[in-house]
């Protein structure tokens, strides 16, 4: 992989990361269309989701902060039972990651006929928010644990995780706005815990093998497009949410669903 489908790769996983259509989904088709070989497949997917998830941490700065403070204060109030949720939902994503690991990282190896049947799943989903009614409900402890298992369910490529967990909130009842804020901010632990363990494997790794398992350079260009890119997608997406504006991504993922798996079925 060379500098330029680098920097490619990394602009549209920072667009698509927040946009309901699938980044990893995205990546996949970039890469297809690129022809592009990516020697670890799963690595390049980390180091450009912890560039995204960087760019919720600036995003949500305010936020994150606050509920630090309310942590830090040691009692059950708003910002600890906020935490709980988070770490709630992150439990279903955990036992995936643990358990099926070598099964997460063949689903990234050109799997073109899948991504296509999943963005079709996806834009179904965002479709079905259309019919949820507007509702200013919170995210409660039940609720964050069926947004948790959308979370991991979203794994597969062309599964959209913002949409898959956004829509799933709405229909749960929850507002708009807040389930904006939830799907993003609940995202951090498992992304950051995920780059903090490659990052691990790769340092056990002797200099000889690191050096040939991986394009520094490369991964280094792909995390600072994704950043940029992902703070745009991350302010726009938030108003597209308020604005009740998801059913023109369901068509969206209808038409490239559609398009990869006619492409694959034809190549």
């Amino acid at each position: 992989m060379g500098l330029l489908e680098a920097l490619i790769l990394g602009i549209i996983q920072g667009l698509t990361e927040f946009l309901p259509v699938s980044s990893s989904g995205h990546i996949e088709l970039g890469k297809e269309i690129l022809n592009v070989h990516v020697k670890d497949p799963l690595l390049f997917s980390i180091v450009v989701h912890g560039a995204t998830a960087l760019s919720t941490v600036v995003i949500f700065r305010k936020d994150i902060l606050s509920i630090l403070k309310e942590l830090l204060a040691f009692k059950w109030n708003e910002g600890t039972q906020y935490t709980a949720k988070i770490a709630l939902s992150m439990i279903p994503v955990g036992l995936v990651g643990v358990l099926l690991e070598k099964e997460i990282e063949s689903f990234f190896e050109g799997k073109i006929l899948l991504v296509g049947c999943m963005l079709l799943l996806t834009g179904i989903l965002l479709f079905l928010t259309t019919k949820a009614k507007e509702k200013s409900g919170e995210v409660n402890f039940k609720n964050a644990g069926i947004i948790g298992i959308a979370q991991a369910i979203a794994i597969l490529p062309g599964i959209s995780r913002s949409g898959s967990t956004i829509a799933t909130s709405l229909l749960l009842g929850v507002n708009r706005e807040k389930a904006a804020r939830f799907s993003f901010l609940m995202v951090l632990p498992p992304i950051l815990g995920a780059v903090g363990l490659k990052v691990k494997d790769y340092m056990e790794l002797d200099q000889l093998q690191a050096a040939e398992s991986t394009n520094t350079l490369a991964l280094t260009v792909g995390f600072i497009a994704a950043f940029i890119s992902g703070l745009i997608a991350c302010k726009w997406m938030l108003q597209i949410v308020k604005k009740a504006k998801l059913q023109h991504f369901a068509y969206y993922c209808f038409t490239v669903g559609t398009i990869a798996i006619i492409w694959k079925l034809i190549m």
